[in-house]
């Protein structure tokens, strides 16, 4: 039931923004160009990364609000060192950053794991912390794009068959999540831990591993994001992507990962980020405050979380009734 499930939600949100781009194409009809689209795609890539790493965790009954303050204190760290050392190649900067995130991610993983604090305790806690250190590291001084080097702003930016490779990271990842979730030992522990945790624990699965597992992937993705944010945008601080981790959260759920855990896919997180970055983008375009984003993203939620309590509660009615017939 729930396999059956998935593709017609994600079919449903398919089609939100094929109309929600029509409706914006009516008042703009440049939006809907190659070049525009290509443009929002870059502009929504780091939260389709991040909304896959959140995915996981989530789809472990956990949640990872620390996110964006993870992307901002790696952001930061690899400034500094670039401007430190700006001969440094960016293969390097790139696995420092990886590794920094992964490091955070960690971190959430075993307070949860070890501790068994609650996720949702954990990383309200850690953002907090990761902001302060961005603050004691950097003394509240912002990092500008003329202190930066060209290779460090320049790879993100740098156009391949199209595309900047920010789009083609995102693609990348996509993909790697893809096979990941459907063909490996470890997506298959995610659906079971979120699915029946108890149940997981007789098939040989360690819950606490796995969530812990999660969190390092959720936090590495934040670390690579942080680089290619900064590198982007070509400016570091303290209050860099604040506020971000609802977003990516808001993608999750509008993609229909269930906040019970259990039921997600790959497909529905990048969808919902889409979702998001479409109605980011097209709301200038049809002279609408992007304050109003705010209630588009909340009212979808709502929508999401209804959707998905309406689909759990038809499915107990349907084991119910199997129940009453074997009877």
């Amino acid at each position: 039931m729930v396999l059956r499930h998935i593709p017609i939600r994600e079919g449903i949100l398919g089609a939100a923004i094929l109309v929600l781009l029509g409706l914006v194409s009516i008042r703009y009809s440049g939006f809907i160009a190659p070049a525009n689209l290509a443009n929002v795609f870059n502009d929504t890539a780091p939260l389709i990364i991040l909304a896959l790493g959140q995915m996981v965790v989530i789809l472990t009954r956990c949640i990872d609000l620390s996110v964006a303050a993870n992307l901002a204190l790696t952001g930061m760290v690899v400034a500094m060192l670039n401007v430190a050392m700006p001969g440094l190649p960016i293969p390097v900067i790139l696995a420092i950053a990886i590794l920094l995130g992964a490091m955070m991610g960690a971190i959430n993983g075993l307070l949860v794991w070890k501790l068994a604090i609650p996720p949702i305790v954990v990383t309200l806690g850690t953002m907090t912390v990761f902001r302060g250190i961005i603050f004691l590291i950097s003394e509240g001084k912002w990092i500008n794009a003329h202190e930066m080097s060209t290779a460090f702003t320049g790879f993100s930016r740098t156009a391949f068959l199209g595309l900047p490779v920010l789009s083609w990271i995102a693609i990348a990842t996509v993909i790697v999540f893809g096979v990941m979730m459907s063909r490996t030992a470890l997506g298959r522990s995610v659906f079971a831990v979120g699915g029946n945790p108890h149940a997981a624990v007789y098939t040989g699965i360690d819950v606490g591993k796995t969530q812990f597992l999660a969190f390092v992937l959720s936090g590495a993705l934040a670390g690579l994001t942080g680089y290619l944010w900064v590198a982007r945008y070509a400016v570091a601080y303290v209050d860099i992507a604040r506020g971000f981790e609802l977003e990516v959260v808001a993608a999750c759920v509008i993609g229909g990962i269930s906040i019970a855990g259990g039921i997600g896919s790959v497909g529905g997180a990048v969808l919902g980020a889409l979702f998001l970055g479409v109605v980011k983008n097209a709301l200038p375009v049809v002279n609408i405050s992007p304050f109003w984003q705010l209630a588009i993203s909340g009212s979808a939620i709502l929508i999401a979380v209804a959707f998905n309590a309406r689909a759990g509660r038809s499915k107990g009615r349907i084991i119910l009734k199997s129940a009453e017939g074997s009877v």
